[in-house]
This record gives structure tokens, C-alpha cells and sequence, in this order.
């Protein structure tokens, strides 16, 4: 059975105090509670209570998908500004301390907190989740093992946060170090099979080490209640724009893979730790490193392996239907990530953090307004 290549998209946000340009607790109950009656089920309190995170339906493409981002952060910025904050896209904020932010009153997020302690109280960073619609779990398992080779090209796109505590860390993603302290992350393993997935969950939860398999929390994972892959790897990136080119060059990725699959061409499996190596150096240097080419064994600069890459899926674009999103993809490669963004906003402004901030909530607002009807379209009289 052919996928669906459905899209499903959650983006997590900061609100930020105006004034001080620091993370704020939005008036929490109060301001979900607004969120949950314009949006419903689409918006939703995380961890932290300084973090609030939306989700679209299932969009049957990437058009779809685009237009309900736009609207969903178009209503959570006014809605943040009608309670006296703002809305900052960014992985990381520049200068916030964790230690200083509340933990959102939930029974699952205080078990969680409980079960591992200060790893979970740091954890204050923000990510873009992709689902694509994978209905086979058979297949969607195979497509897991070969996709995982392209996620440390799509985190060197989506680089967004290069500052924490107030320093330069000196990588472009900074949020992949931070969570990479709780358990089960990273890239995922190769599996033959669903049915050794399964059996590595079942032993999970039966050694008590997980309750369900939420708590697989991989770069990319098949999701434990939809029949989707989910891509979990990207930093928020600060503009709509990217946030939509990267979950189009997702889609397309599955659906690359999907027909080889089809026509008994997988791609080739690499091991774990060899991915490893390029996503530590895409979270290090984003798109100004070079990964390495295991097929010809050398490093190559990324922004030639993410033209090979384009390539590649180019013959399923057309298909898909998303061939704009994805050109935006050089946007990002002419303009830089957000991570390479913020780093010269605070050179140009002599180390100035506050601007950054400015900046990213500029950026976080950039490309949400509603198109307007060409005046040769209007109605006259």
C-alpha cells in the first residue's frame, strides 16, 4: 500500500517579556486556555511554562500544511501580545536561565521531572516536528532505517541556537547538546523489521524503563499512536518560510525513499555512529562545515551535499506538488540559518543579547501576513 506522504507539523515557541526581553511564564492557564479556545486541540502547554507548542491537522500536502502554520503562529503572536509578551522562534533563548523558569502543574511533566531530575529541569529548548503520513508500519520501518542518513543534512539547515546562558556556545545548534542528556535520543537504530521494533519497545516497558513509546525520543521515530514518521531532529527555525521548506524537503525525502523502496533500490544503511559523526558537525557548524560522504569517504562542504541532496528527491517534487516551498531551501542557504542570523546581529551589535532577541521576534513574525488580493482581481463599484 502506497503512503499517503500526509503532513503534520508542531512548532514550539518562547514567550518572551517585552521589557526585559527574557523568557516569561505566559499567565499560563489563562493564556492556553485563550489558545484552546481560538485553536482547540492545536495548541498545548509544554514542560516549561515560558515554552508553548502548536500542531496542525492532517494536511494532505505541503499547501495545506503552509496555510495552517501561517494562521496558527499568525493567532499565537496576537494572542501573546494581548497578554503582554511576545513570540520568539528560536531553539534556544540567548540568555534565559533555566534554573529561573516554572514547571508547567501536569502530572506527566512532573513524572517526568521526578524521573530524571536536573536533565529535565534544563531541558528549556524549543523544536520543529514533521510527520509524514507512512500508513504501513512495515514499510515505515525500512524508511526510518534509510532516512536516517539524511538528519544531519536537515539539522545543518535548520540551525537556530547558538547561544545559551547568556554565551556563545560556538555551535550553531546548542539545543542537539542539550537534549542529548536525557536517554533514548539521538539518531535511531537500523531494524530489520516492525516486529524486532516492537520487541525492543515490549522489553522496554516490561524492564520498566519506559511506560509507553513516547519515550523513544529519537531525531525521527514512527509515532507510537499515528501512523506516521516523525521527524524530530530540527531546531525551530525563526522564520515560516523555513519552517516549511524544511518540512518539504521531509516529505519529499520519505517519498524518494518510498519509491526505491518500491522498485527494491533501498538506499544505502550506514551505521549509527557514522551518522553520529555528521550531525555532530552539523550541529557544530551548520552550513558552514562539511559532512562526510561515506560512499566516496571524504568531507564535502554541506551546501554541496545539500544541492546533491535537492537533486535527489527532484524527481518526486513535481508529484508532491511543493516544488515552491522547497526553492526556498536556497534562501536559507544564501541568507544563512537562523543560528548564523543571530550570530551577526550580535556581532553588529557588540555582543548586545537584547538585540538579538529583537531580532528573532522580528524574524518570528516575517512572511505571516495574510496575501493580499491583487487589485486587478478586486471587485470595483
Amino acid at each position: 500500500m502506497k503512503p499517503t506522504f500526509t503532513i503534520g507539523i508542531e512548532e514550539e515557541y518562547q514567550t518572551v517579556d517585552p521589557v526585559t526581553r527574557d523568557l516569561r511564564s505566559h499567565i499560563h492557564a489563562e493564556m492556553i486556555e485563550k489558545g484552546k479556545l481560538l485553536l482547540q486541540e492545536r495548541v498545548k502547554a509544554e514542560m516549561h511554562q515560558s515554552v508553548v507548542e502548536v500542531g496542525t491537522s492532517v494536511c494532505a500536502n505541503i499547501k495545506e500544511a503552509k496555510a495552517e502554520v501561517k494562521k496558527l503562529r499568525r493567532d499565537m503572536v496576537a494572542l501573546s501580545k494581548e497578554n503582554g509578551l511576545r513570540l520568539a522562534s528560536a531553539a534556544t533563548h540567548p540568555f534565559a536561565d533555566w534554573r529561573m523558569q516554572e514547571i508547567t502543574p501536569d502530572e506527566r511533566y512532573k513524572n517526568i521531572v521526578e524521573d530524571m531530575q536536573l536533565v529535565a529541569r534544563a531541558n528549556l529548548i524549543f523544536g520543529l516536528h514533521v510527520h509524514v503520513g507512512v500508513e504501513d508500519r512495515e514499510t515505515a520501518i525500512h524508511l526510518m532505517n534509510h532516512a536516517r542518513y539524511f538528519l544531519p543534512h536537515i539539522l545543518a539547515l535548520s540551525t537556530n541556537s547558538p547561544f545559551w546562558l547568556g554565551m556563545n556556545t560556538g555551535l550553531k545548534s546548542y539545543r542537539c547538546k542539550v537534549f542529548d542528556k536525557f536517554p533514548r535520543t539521538n539518531i535511531p537504530d537500523y531494524f530489520p523489521s516492525w516486529g524486532e521494533y516492537e520487541n525492543f519497545i515490549k522489553l522496554l516497558i516490561k524492564t520498566n524503563c519506559i511506560d509507553n513509546a513516547k519515550k523513544i525520543w529519537w531525531d525521527m521515530r514512527p509515532h507510537p499512536f499515528f501512523n506516521t514518521l516523525e521527524f524530530r531532529i530540527c531546531d525551530i527555525p525563526m522564520r515560516v518560510d523555513e519552517t516549511i521548506a524544511l518540512a518539504a524537503l521531509i516529505q519529499a525525502t520519505v517519498a524518494k525513499l518510498y519509491k526505491l523502496h518500491a522498485a527494491n533500490q533501498g538506499f544505502r544503511l550506514y551505521r549509527r555512529a557514522l551518522v553520529m559523526e555528521n550531525k555532530w558537525r552539523a550541529s557544530r557548524y551548520g552550513l558552514d562545515g562539511k559532512l562526510v560522504d561515506f560512499g566516496k569517504q571524504k568531507e564535502v562542504p554541506v551546501r554541496d551535499l545539500l544541492n546533491e541532496y535537492l537533486e535527489f528527491v527532484d524527481d518526486v517534487v513535481d508529484e508532491l506538488d511543493s516544488r515552491e516551498e522547497l526553492e526556498y531551501i536556497h534562501e536559507i542557504m544564501k541568507m544563512g540559518t537562523g543560528a548564523d542570523r543571530q550570530l551577526r546581529v550580535f556581532h553588529e551589535s557588540g555582543g548586545d543579547l537584547k538585540k538579538v532577541v529583537d531580532y528573532i521576534i522580528e524574524e518570528t513574525e516575517t512572511g505571516l501576513a495574510e496575501t493580499a488580493v491583487p487589485a486587478s482581481a478586486r471587485k470595483i463599484g
